[in-house]
């Protein structure tokens, strides 16, 4: 997190102020931690807006326990941090806790992305997701398009994010 946090304010004092960080939390920041006060002392320690930071917490993670992850996101989201529901699809979340959570995105797994052009499963489960999410109020980041065709696909569904190897490889 402070890794996270000292890189984006380097990219602000750069000019970048038009970046955001997306941050992987881990289940032992979720559940272990004073995560909420780690985060609000960052975000007065660098003087970010809370905007600028995404936390992305996979979907297993948050179903493990989620009412305790309830209420985390709660208190994560009441400081401004934008929350995404990352690697939806893989694991068994409810629809009764996804509505219910403070919640901004869903991160489509990139298992059911990968094959959607050729595989018709994977197709209707990438639009429903994304139409899921949409009827929800949230943005869907579809993980793993790695062609153009995908990327085209997915345009083609409303989807209005993508992240893979098309676009870059990850980077430091």
């Amino acid at each position: 997190l402070n890794e996270a946090f000292a890189v984006l304010a380097n990219w602000r004092e750069a000019g970048r102020t038009e970046l955001n960080m997306s941050i992987n939390v881990s289940m032992l920041q979720l559940f272990r931690s004073r995560l909420a006060e780690q985060l609000q002392s960052l975000l007065a320690q660098y003087q970010m807006p809370p905007d600028r930071i995404e936390l992305e917490l996979t979907e297993s993670m948050v179903m493990a326990n989620p009412e305790h992850a309830a209420t985390v996101l709660n208190a994560l989201k009441a400081l401004g941090l934008s929350l995404a529901i990352d690697d939806f699809g893989t694991g068994y979340s409810s629809l009764a806790y996804l509505k219910r959570l403070p919640v901004s995105e869903l991160k489509i797994d990139k298992s059911f992305v990968m094959g959607m052009t050729n595989d018709n499963s994977d197709a209707k489960i990438v639009r429903s997701t994304i139409d899921l999410a949409h009827n929800l109020g949230l943005t869907v980041v579809a993980e793993g398009v790695e062609d153009a065709t995908i990327l085209a696909t997915l345009g083609s569904l409303g989807c209005d994010e993508a992240q893979g190897y098309h676009m870059s490889k990850p980077v430091p």
